[in-house]
């Protein structure tokens, strides 16, 4: 068992009341700027949610009537039980303090020598495949490969046939003017194909991963002499991660970081959000992967019951484009390949210093086997919110069925975080700490799942009490992996073929050093990122 805290001396209560009180005069001083991007709508299709008829946002109501009120003030600001506090000392300011960025910067703009598009030779069409984050990458990437083409790309399709079954279009999800525009001296981009060429023969391709421009100088673009219209039928990793011309490695920057900016319905209520979580002081956005298609893919069933381990395994059976499907789930676990619990995430808190009174904002779906697996997280760190908890119903209505909308709102948060760490290195863990970095560095803490389940197990084995022994253990660990500049990494001795590029840190987790620079360098420039 944890040694027992101190706690907060009586006057802990009404500090965290104002905060509370806080929050609601900051939801108040930013309704109007929600209000402007969204709308009540009750319609189902998202292209109707934005482009038919307007909906409000809900009237003002009492406090009493709020969902904050009701759900989260009694038990954990109106309750005796106190907080432990971080006091004002080196050690508590350490725990928010980023690593030092040593002045590097966004350095995207263009080089002397890069020409903006000429005459296009014929139009690209993108289907991407995958969530959120899989999606933007790819989209990225082909924004590049239509440079490289010299291509007219039309707005690319998103997936709607994966896992999420998620039916949004581009402009639910991301600003499409803003891509169009921004993208202007690079790419020539259209909405959609001219009307003679709907039904015009096309070349469907499935690009090759991790490919170099050679590659689609010699191979696909003598395609254009037979067709108008290539359609590129996956947009995930058609791009290697290193060794391109400068230019497009900056244009790759310029369209995943700038270009693809969120619907502005997204971007109002994901500022809301983070003002609510700025009312409770500085914030950990938590990336907890513990979702069932996780969960289901890894092979991973550590702490989970018999039932839930054989729904899980039927979920890989039947799931088609999953070809692994035999999977020894402690071995798993060993090797550091699956998700951190939410125990063992509250442990990891824990252990880094972190006290009972900081808030943390679970960036996630739905957290499998529901409120259940979140009893210990909760209980050592009782200030834990998601988006359900700091919007309103009404106020998620118009994105609550649609996977992408849902986890853009999570996406805002974490980037805009004090602190941000994923409990499971997937493309959004990825996508959050490549826009950290890109944006100065801030701090992101990448968990060491290999090392952390060794001495999570000696715990349970009574060879390890939790206190300042592992805590320390803990500290030590993770002191180099809190988002500090380096270069990317590359693939892993030893690794042949597809092997190699998978092992390989992607390109847009780590833009460094293609996309960033110091002041006073050949390459910086003036450009910024924004989310």
């Amino acid at each position: 068992m944890p040694a027992r805290r101190k706690v907060r001396p009586a006057g802990a209560g009404a500090a965290a009341l104002r905060a509370a009180l806080r929050w609601w005069l900051v939801s108040l001083a930013t309704a109007a700027l929600l209000a402007v991007s969204l709308h009540v709508s009750g319609l189902a299709a998202p292209s109707a949610a934005f482009s038919g008829a307007p909906y409000r946002l809900s009237q003002p109501r009492e406090i009493e009537e709020l969902q904050w009120e009701q759900e989260f003030a009694p038990p954990q600001l109106a309750s005796p039980r106190k907080l432990d506090g971080v006091a004002d000392d080196a050690a508590g300011k350490r725990l928010w303090l980023p690593a030092p960025a040593r002045r590097f910067v966004p350095c995207v703009a263009p080089s002397p020598e890069y020409r903006s598009p000429v005459v296009s030779r014929g139009y690209l069409l993108v289907h991407t495949n995958g969530g959120l984050n899989q999606m933007r990458a790819g989209i990225s990437d082909m924004v590049a490969v239509a440079c490289i083409l010299n291509a007219t790309l039309i707005i690319p399709e998103l997936d709607k046939k994966s896992f999420w079954l998620d039916q949004s279009n581009f402009s639910d999800v991301f600003d499409e003017e803003h891509f169009i525009n921004s993208l202007a001296n690079d790419v020539k981009v259209e909405k959609k194909l001219p009307k003679e060429l709907v039904k015009a023969p096309k070349s469907v391709r499935y690009f090759k991963s991790w490919s170099g421009v050679d590659y689609y100088e010699d191979e696909i673009s003598p395609l254009w002499d037979h067709r108008q219209v290539i359609r590129a039928a996956k947009s995930d990793s058609r791009l290697a991660n290193n060794h391109l011309p400068p230019d497009i490695q900056k244009l790759r920057c310029r369209a995943f970081f700038q270009a693809l900016r969120f619907a502005p319905p997204i971007e109002a209520l994901g500022k809301l959000l983070v003002e609510r979580m700025r009312s409770f002081g500085p914030y950990i956005a938590l990336h907890l992967r513990y979702e069932k298609d996780v969960l289901a893919f890894s092979g991973c069933t550590y702490g989970l019951s018999q039932t839930e381990s054989e729904e899980l395994a039927m979920i890989r059976e039947n799931t088609t484009y999953w070809k692994v499907k035999d999977i020894d789930p402690l071995e798993q676990r060993s090797h550091g390949y699956c998700p951190l619990t939410p125990k063992e995430v509250g442990m990891f808190l824990s252990g880094l210093g972190y006290p009972s009174s900081t808030p943390v904002y679970i960036a996630a779906g739905e957290i499998y086997g529901g409120e259940s697996h979140k009893v210990d997280l909760q209980s050592r760190f009782p200030i834990l919110m998601n988006k359900e908890k700091l919007a309103s119903a009404e106020e998620l209505r118009p994105f609550s069925q649609y996977a992408a909308q849902m986890a853009a709102l999570d996406y805002i948060v974490s980037v805009e975080s004090d602190v941000f760490i994923p409990s499971y290195s997937g493309n959004m863990a990825r996508a959050v700490a490549g826009h950290r970095r890109f944006l100065g560095h801030r701090k992101t803490i990448s968990p060491d799942r290999k090392a952390l389940v060794r001495l999570f197990d000696k715990v349970a084995s009574g060879l390890l009490k939790e206190g300042e022994r592992l805590s320390q253990r803990i500290i030590d660990i993770h002191q180099k992996r809190q988002g500090s500049p380096r270069k990317r990494k590359g693939p892993i001795s030893g690794t042949k073929g597809k092997d190699r590029f998978r092992s390989e840190e992607a390109f847009y987790e780590n833009p460094f050093p293609d996309c960033l620079c110091q002041p006073g360098s050949p390459a910086s420039d003036d450009s910024l990122g924004s989310i």
